[in-house]
């Protein structure tokens, strides 16, 4: 995502991200029991929270410096469905649109029976970055985003039963860098990127089901329209769900063209939608392109892969 941020009026340009909490009501976690794994060893800056220009006429809250992760747990309130979709706001693995593409995405799918998890990973350089001299996609030191996407799952599965969650319905859904970790611990699940911690580490990591928007990532550089071998899809990649627009001008279209192509190569069932207009960064704030009907296709898709009731 590109990220154009005015300063938030939560006391000044330096306005702490204890400035933004989640609405009450909700389970919020610490995802690291002690010390979270590979933090820098320098004191970690303090979180902080801007406002980005208007989305749909709406401001959006970008979070800067996220070094303590955490979970949010969104619950339905009613005809919960037993499935779960942990959410990766995206923001270019710099910072996190954590309403536009984070509890947003919660007020629709707890409207729908599912509960939801919005995953405050840490940024930034916790992922891939472009990197202008190669003109390609090169690595992080160590894939600190992926670390805490797996824990998530673990989490998620050791407390199924008292979420109320199908431990075999637990999906992902990730919007630009997210829809890149989305794609990423749908690749990377044999193993944990960090030593196991407790039981939640002994839990599967795997996505039973994955949705891809907009990513960023996933093409290998504009020289070659080949997959990034980071993410290794296989047969075993869950199945997933794609959508990105032809004019998209900060994520390129082949990002998602050379994953679907890869997922049919080895047989993973999926589903993509192109749209020849709707740009970047929507989230599920609808505007006059039909691209941001997406919601609905997406609940469709679910329910053809028997993820939610038709």
């Amino acid at each position: 995502m590109l990220v154009v941020c005015v300063v938030m009026a939560l006391g000044g340009p330096s306005a702490r991200a204890d400035a933004w909490q989640p609405s009450p009501g909700h389970t919020q976690l610490a995802l690291w029991p002690g010390a979270v794994p590979d933090a820098p060893r320098t004191a970690a800056t303090a979180e902080t929270v801007e406002i980005g220009d208007a989305v749909a006429g709406k401001p959006w809250i970008a979070i800067h410096d996220v070094s303590r992760p955490t979970m949010t747990v969104y619950s339905p309130k009613t005809n919960t469905s037993g499935a779960a979709v942990v959410v990766f706001p995206g923001g270019g693995y710099r910072v996190l649109a954590i309403d536009l593409e984070g509890t947003e995405v919660c007020d629709w799918l707890t409207s729908r029976g599912i509960t939801c998890v919005v995953l405050k990973y840490r940024v930034p350089d916790s992922g891939p970055h472009w990197d202008p001299k190669c003109k390609c996609h090169a690595n992080p030191p160590v894939p600190t985003a992926l670390q805490d996407a797996q824990r998530a799952l673990g989490l998620i599965r050791l407390h199924a039963a008292e979420w109320h969650i199908d431990p075999h319905k637990v999906g992902v859904l990730g919007f630009s860098a997210g829809g890149h970790l989305s794609a990423a611990i749908s690749t990377h699940f044999a193993k944990r990127a960090y030593p196991a911690v407790d039981a939640a580490d002994r839990q599967s990591c795997r996505p039973d089901f994955s949705v891809v928007l907009y990513p960023g990532h996933l093409w290998i550089d504009e020289a070659r329209f080949e997959l990034n071998p980071d993410v290794p899809v296989t047969k075993q990649t869950p199945p997933t769900f794609m959508l990105q627009a032809e004019n998209d001008d900060v994520d390129n279209i082949n990002h998602s063209l050379v994953y679907y192509i890869a997922l049919k190569n080895a047989g993973v069932p999926v589903e993509m939608h192109l749209y020849a207009q709707g740009g970047h960064a929507f989230g599920l704030r609808r505007n006059r392109f039909p691209i941001t009907g997406w919601p609905q296709l997406v609940e469709t898709w679910l329910a053809t892969i028997g993820m939610i009731a038709p």
